[in-house]
C-alpha cells in the first residue's frame, strides 16, 4: 500500500471482522514459505508434534504462541525463516481412542484384524489432524504447510528403521526379560517415564514364613500379598546377626507349599521391618536383581490383563484385588498372619489409562542408554551445548542423564512403528533389517511396535529430511534454533532428542531450548476434565479474539513458570487492543490522506515530537534485547508502558495541538511522526497480535505488502534526543501533579489557578521555561510563575517533582492538617524507594554483576529521592512553622 486515502476501520474493535480472511491470504501469497536459501542466515524452529488424539488445549496454545512469535521476529529480522508444523501418531494413546470408539458398536481390534484396524487408525488421524490445523488457522501460527510432516509418514519411517537398525547393529539396542511396567489395560509395556506415581493409602501386612525343618518362622512385610505365589526366596542381610545362621536353609511357602530358600543379599535392609524380604523376580525389579545374583528361577503368576494366571495356584482366574482378599484370609485360617498396618506408598499409574502398573517379566526391546547419555553429557560440556532457558533446567536434565536406566522400547500395540525384526520359524534366528529378510515365508516379523517417543526423538532432523543428508533443508536448517517446550517433558523428549541427534548427526538439535511451565487455573489449580476448569483456547478466541489470546498467554509470566489464566486477564488484553485501535484510527483519521512519500521526520523542533521519537528507539532497543532473551512478559509490560502510557495518553493529546492549529508545517511533521510511531510499534508488536498489526498497517501509509514480511525496527540513533525525553519527563510530571492537586480539593481543569514553579536550578529552570506553552495547554494556569524565589504561601498545595517544586495556592481550599497528612504519606513514600535502592546498591553481588548503566541508574535515582524528600520535609516545616 503505497497511499493511505481511505480509512476501513470501524469506529470499534471487532476481533472477529478483523481476523477473518487474513491467515488464508498469508497462506495464499505464501508469507510464512521458508526459502531454503543458503545464500541467507537461517532460522528455524520444528513445532512440537501434538497428539492426533484430540482437539488442541490451553497448553498447546501458549507452546505454539511463543513459537510464532519467535518466528515471526526473525523472519521480519531477514532470516530465511522455517517454522515447520507437524504431528505425532501417539501410539497407546490414539490406539486406546480408536478402540473406545470402537466398543461403542461392541467390535474389538481383534474382530477386525491388524490391517483393517490400523486403516481405522489413519482415519481418525486424518479427522483430527483437520481440527488441529483449523486451530493452528484460529491462533495464527505462520506455518510453512508445504513442508508439514507426521511420525509416521514414508520419510520419518526411513529415520526410523535407520536408527533402530544402527543402533542394533552397535549392540545399543537389545532384546532380553526384564521387569517392565506393564499397563494392564492397553496390555502394553511403558517406560519409565510413562508411569505417575501417586501417593495411596495402603496396607502393610505382616505374615509369617514357616522354616521347613518347623524350627520356626521367618516374618516377612509385604503390600502386595498377590505376589505371594511368585515367590521364590526370602533374603536377609548377610550380616545381620539374626538370621546368618539361616542363609542356606528352606522355608516351605505357605498355601502353595513350595520349599524356597533363604539367601544372604545386601540389597536388604537390616534396619526396616523384620529384616527379611520376599523375593519375587518376576514381579519386583529389584527382586528380579536379587534373582540373577543367586540365581533364583522367575515365576509370572499374573497374566496381560493383571488377572491371577495358573502358576498362581488355587487363586487363578481371580483379579489382582481378590487374589490378595483370598490369600490374606488363607493365611489368617493357617494362623500364619501376624498385623496389618496402614501404609502410606508410591503406586505408578499409567499416564494414559489411569490403570495400576504391574510391575512384570517380560521379553522386550531396550536402548542400552549409557553410552549414549555419556556423549550426550559431553556436550553439554563443549561450546555447542544446548542452553536451557531459564538455565535452572539443565541441571535437571544432566541429573537425569546421569541416572538413566534402559529405555524400553517396545510397545504391544499395532499403531505406530513395527519393529523392524522377524523371527525365524524354526532356527529362531532374529533378523533385522529394513526389509523383510529372503524366504519371508520362513520368517516372522515382531508384532510389537516401537515407543511413541522412539521416533519424536528424531524429529528435528528426521523432518528435514535426514537420512538423505545432502538434501538442502538438512544442511540449512539444521540444528534447528530454538525448541519450545514444558518442562514436564524435558525426560521425555528433550533428552530423547539430544541424545539421538548427537549420535546420528553429530551436532546438538537446537541451541536453544525455552522451557515454560503448566496453565493454571486463575488460583493455581491445573487444568484438567475431572476438576472441570480446562478452557478451550477457541472459545476464548471466538469471544475475544486470537491477538487477546495470545498476548495474555505470552506475556503473563517469565521463563520457566507457570501461567495462572483467567478470563479476566484476556479481557484486559482486549480493552489494551481497543485502546490502540482506538488510537490508531484517531491517528489515521487525522493523517488525512498522508501518502508515504509524504512523511517527513526532517527538522523536528518540538520537545514532545522529539521525546516520542525518542521513547521509540528506547523501546525498539529494549523490546529487541528482551525478545531475543525469551522475556516476553518484560516485552508485554515495555509495550505497554509505551503505548497507553506514552503514545495514547501523552503524544496524541500533544498532537492535537499542532493537528487542530493553523501552522501546515507542523502539521505535516504531526501526522509524520504519528504515522512513522505507529508503523513502528505495529512492527514490534506483530509477533504477539498478528491480525490487528496487519490490520492496522494495512491502513497506514507503507510500501510494502505485508506486516508479516516488513522488516523488523530498527534504532535509529538521529531520532534519539536525550535533553528532549528529560524535558518532556519533566513536564509530564509536572501537568500530572497539577491535575492530581486539582483533582484532590475538586478544581475543575476548566478552572483556570494560578501556579507557582521553583525550579531547584537552572538547567530545570531553562527546561520548564523553554516548555512553558505546554504548561500553559495542559494546565490551565491563571498565572503561570517560574522562578527561584518562589515563596509559597502557608495555603498552597505542593508536589515534588525531579527539578523542581510545585505550587497551587488555592486560599480557602486547603486545610493545613490534611496537607501535612498528605505530606506525611508522600515522605513515607519517598523513604520506601530510598531504603529499596540503598538496599540494591548495598548487595554487593548486585553492583558486582549488574551493568554499570544499571548501577549508575540506581545511583541517580537515590540521589533524586533523597532531594526529594528533603523537599517534602522542608516544606511540611514550613507549614508547622507558620500554622
Amino acid at each position: 500500500m503505497t497511499e493511505n486515502s481511505e480509512i476501513n476501520m470501524p469506529t470499534k474493535y471487532d476481533p472477529q471482522t478483523v481476523e477473518k480472511g487474513k491467515y488464508q491470504w498469508w497462506l495464499e501469497n505464501q508469507f510464512f514459505k521458508a526459502e531454503g536459501n543458503p545464500s541467507k542466515k537461517s532460522f528455524s524452529v520444528v513445532i512440537p508434534p501434538p497428539n492426533v488424539t484430540g482437539k488442541l488445549h490451553l497448553g498447546h496454545a501458549w507452546d505454539t504462541t511463543l513459537q510464532d512469535i519467535i518466528t515471526r521476529m526473525k523472519r521480519m529480522q531477514g532470516y530465511d525463516t522455517l517454522y515447520l508444523p507437524g504431528m505425532d501418531h501417539a501410539g497407546i494413546a490414539t490406539q486406546a481412542k480408536v478402540e473406545e470408539k470402537l466398543r461403542e458398536t461392541n467390535i474389538t481390534r481383534h474382530d477386525l484384524g491388524r490391517e483393517k484396524f490400523v486403516k481405522q487408525v489413519w482415519d481418525w488421524k486424518e479427522e483430527y489432524a483437520s481440527f488441529i490445523r483449523e486451530q493452528w488457522e484460529k491462533l495464527g501460527l505462520g506455518l510453512d504447510y508445504s513442508r508439514e510432516r507426521f511420525t509416521l509418514d514414508e520419510g520419518l519411517s526411513d529415520a526410523v528403521k535407520k536408527v533402530f537398525i544402527s543402533l542394533y547393529e552397535k549392540g545399543l539396542i537389545y532384546r532380553g526379560q526384564y521387569i517392565i511396567n506393564w499397563d494392564p489395560v492397553a496390555k502394553t509395556a511403558l517406560s519409565d517415564i510413562e508411569v505417575i506415581h501417586k501417593d495411596v493409602e495402603g496396607q502393610f501386612f505382616h505374615l509369617k514364613y514357616p522354616l521347613t525343618d518347623g524350627s520356626g518362622y521367618l516374618e516377612v512385610a509385604t503390600t502386595r500379598p498377590e505376589t505371594i505365589p511368585g515367590d521364590t526366596a526370602v533374603a536377609v542381610h548377610p550380616k545381620d546377626e539374626r538370621y546368618q545362621h539361616l542363609i542356606g536353609k528352606t522355608i516351605t511357602l505357605p498355601i502353595l507349599g513350595r520349599e524356597i530358600p533363604i539367601v544372604g543379599d545386601e540389597y536388604v535392609e537390616r534396619d526396616f521391618g523384620s529384616g527379611a524380604v520376599k523375593i519375587t523376580p518376576a514381579h519386583d525389579p529389584n527382586d528380579f536383581e536379587v534373582g540373577n545374583r543367586h540365581d533364583l528361577p522367575r515365576i509370572i503368576v499374573m497374566n496381560e490383563e493383571a488377572t491371577m494366571n495358573e502358576s498362581a495356584g488355587k487363586y487363578h482366574g481371580m483379579s489382582r484385588l481378590e487374589a490378595r482378599k483370598a490369600i490374606i484370609q488363607d493365611f489368617k485360617e493357617l494362623g500364619l498372619f501376624i498385623k496389618q498396618e496402614p501404609h502410606l506408598h508410591s503406586v505408578g499409574h499409567s499416564e494414559r489409562t489411569g490403570a495400576v502398573v504391574e510391575p512384570y517379566l517380560s521379553k522386550q526391546w531396550f536402548v542400552k542408554m549409557a553410552p549414549l547419555a555419556k556423549k550426550a553429557l559431553e556436550l553439554q560440556e563443549s561450546e555447542d551445548k544446548v542452553h536451557f532457558i531459564p538455565k535452572r533446567f539443565e541441571k535437571m536434565y544432566v541429573t537425569w542423564m546421569e541416572n538413566i536406566h534402559d529405555w524400553c522400547i517396545s510397545r504391544q500395540l499395532w499403531w505406530g512403528h513395527r519393529i523392524p525384526a522377524w523371527y525365524h520359524h524354526e532356527t529362531g534366528e532374529i533378523y533385522v533389517g529394513e526389509n523383510p529378510p529372503e524366504n519371508v515365508t520362513e520368517w516372522r516379523q515382531d508384532e510389537d511396535v516401537l515407543d511413541t517417543w522412539f521416533s519424536s526423538a528424531l524429529w528435528p532432523f528426521s523432518t528435514l529430511g535426514w537420512p538423505n543428508i545432502d538434501n538442502q533443508d538438512f544442511n540449512h536448517f539444521f540444528p534447528t534454533s530454538t525448541l519450545v517446550t514444558g518442562y514436564d517433558i524435558i525426560y521425555f523428549w528433550v533428552s530423547r532428542m539430544i541424545f539421538e541427534s548427537v549420535e546420528f548427526t553429530g551436532k546438538r538439535p537446537f541451541k536453544d531450548t525455552l522451557i515454560h511451565g503448566l496453565v493454571r487455573d486463575a488460583e493455581g489449580k491445573k487444568m484438567s476434565k475431572s476438576l472441570g476448569n480446562g478452557v478451550d483456547p477457541i472459545d476464548v478466541i471466538n469471544k475475544y479474539g486470537a491477538d487477546s489470546l495470545r498476548y495474555t498467554l505470552s506475556t503473563g509470566t517469565a521463563p520457566g513458570q507457570d501461567l495462572k489464566f483467567s478470563f479476566e486477564k484476556v479481557e484486559s488484553t482486549w480493552n489494551f487492543i481497543n485502546k490502540i485501535w482506538n488510537a490508531s484510527r484517531f491517528a489515521l483519521i487525522n493523517m488525512d490522506g498522508l501518502s508515504y512519500d509524504q512523511i517527513n521526520l526532517t527538522n523536528i523542533t518540538a520537545v514532545s515530537d522529539k521525546w516520542i521519537l525518542t521513547r521509540l528507539n528506547e523501546t525498539i532497543e529494549t523490546v529487541t534485547i528482551l525478545a531475543e532473551k525469551y522475556e516476553f512478559g518484560e516485552v508485554g509490560r515495555t509495550l505497554y508502558n509505551f503505548i497507553w502510557d506514552e503514545f495514547c495518553d501523552w503524544y496524541i493529546e500533544i498532537a492535537k495541538i499542532s493537528l487542530y492549529g493553523e501552522d501546515e508545517k507542523a502539521k505535516l511533521t504531526t501526522k509524520s511522526i504519528l504515522a512513522y510511531v505507529l508503523d513502528q510499534t505495529m512492527r514490534l508488536l506483530h509477533p504477539f497480535m498478528p491480525f490487528v498489526t496487519e490490520e492496522i498497517w494495512q491502513n497506514l501509509p507503507h510500501n510494502g505488502k505485508s506486516i508479516t514480511i516488513s522488516s523488523w525496527p530498527e534504532v535509529n540513533a538521529n531520532h534519539i534526543d536525550q535533553d528532549a525525553s528529560e524535558a518532556m519527563k519533566v513536564l509530564v510530571e509536572i501537568i500530572r501533579s497539577v491535575r492530581n492537586i486539582r483533582a484532590e480539593v475538586g478544581t475543575p481543569l476548566s478552572k483556570p489557578v494560578a501556579i507557582e514553579i521553583k525550579p531547584t536550578n537552572e538547567h530545570y529552570k531553562q527546561i520548564i521555561a523553554e516548555n512553558a506553552s505546554y504548561i500553559e495547554r495542559f494546565c490551565n494556569p491563571e498565572k503561570l510563575t517560574i522562578s527561584s524565589e518562589v515563596k509559597p504561601s502557608n495555603t498552597a498545595m505542593s508536589a515534588i517533582i525531579t527539578g523542581a517544586e510545585i505550587y497551587l495556592p488555592l486560599e480557602g481550599l486547603i486545610n493545613i492538617d490534611e496537607e501535612l497528612s498528605r505530606l506525611e504519606k508522600e515522605r513515607e513514600k519517598w523513604q520506601k524507594e530510598i531504603t529499596r535502592v540503598q538496599n540494591k546498591l548495598n548487595n554487593e553481588r548486585f553492583v558486582a554483576k549488574a551493568p554499570e548503566k544499571v548501577v549508575q541508574e540506581e545511583r541517580e535515582k537515590e540521589q533524586d529521592y533523597l532531594a526529594k524528600k528533603a523537599s517534602v520535609e522542608e516544606r511540611m516545616t514550613t507549614l508547622r512553622e507558620n500554622r
